[in-house]
């Protein structure tokens, strides 16, 4: 592709752009897991100056999907044993949210915020958007907001600390043409079932929603790691 034809495609500032590609370049296995790449290189093949591809690849590090090396960055490759690791913490921490108020019939979700909560949803149903990595950020927001309604904000910063860390597969979860609807009709679901206090429904919803999410996540990435291993190019 074109320089001028992809800055064409994507709209915003050209940090952004030179972000978005780098990134989709990231995440769709066109770099080597064992090369490096520079901003020199990097700069000449998108025909931009070395401060936007700096930028990009600042956000690229806080993404968690590239890393500083001797010479340049390197692609991170995500341990797969480890991300599995996290989602056991992450699902207990999440489950807890319902299991709490199970346990404690004082225990109640707070009703205003599913209730805005639930509106953003409904209108994210309503017109869902396109299949992008962005979308993680989402549903990173609706299981934080669903577990700060139940009350305890220490379970939230945990839960928000292992999401950080599963943040770079995780990305990949969304890439898929329907993946986006069906986890926001889930997460619609789960939700109007802890409004409706039937709370041993929505706990089964939810675990099944996010043990689905790791095994389609532990996939696609494997899917995409091997193919970068296989046949990306080496940036020098």
């Amino acid at each position: 592709m074109s320089v001028r034809r992809w800055r064409s495609e994507v709209s915003g500032s050209l940090r952004d752009q030179v972000y978005l590609r780098l990134r989709d370049q990231v995440l769709d296995g066109q770099w080597s897991a064992t090369g490096r790449f520079t901003e020199p290189r990097l700069a000449r093949e998108l025909g931009v100056s070395r401060t936007p591809v700096r930028e990009a690849l600042t956000r690229l590090l806080a993404d968690g999907l590239v890393q500083r090396e001797d010479y340049g960055y390197a692609i991170v490759v995500p341990s797969m044993a480890k991300i599995r690791d996290l989602y056991e913490v992450r699902i207990a921490v999440e489950l807890r949210g319902i299991g709490r108020a199970i346990e404690n019939p004082s225990v109640r979700h707070d009703p205003e915020a599913l209730a805005a909560e639930l509106a953003h949803w409904y209108a994210l149903r309503a017109d869902p958007p396109a299949p992008t990595p962005e979308f993680v950020l989402e549903d990173e927001r609706f299981h934080a907001a669903l577990l700060a309604s139940s009350g305890n904000p220490e379970l939230v910063e945990a839960l928000n600390s292992v999401v950080r860390r599963i943040r770079v597969v995780r990305m990949y979860d969304f890439l898929v043409e329907g993946r986006i609807e069906t986890s926001i009709a889930e997460h619609i679901e789960i939700m109007e079932r802890v409004r409706a206090a039937e709370l041993d429904k929505a706990l089964r919803l939810l675990h099944e929603h996010i043990g689905a999410s790791l095994e389609i996540v532990v996939e696609r990435a494997t899917r995409a790691l091997t193919a970068r291993n296989s046949h990306g190019p080496s940036i020098a």
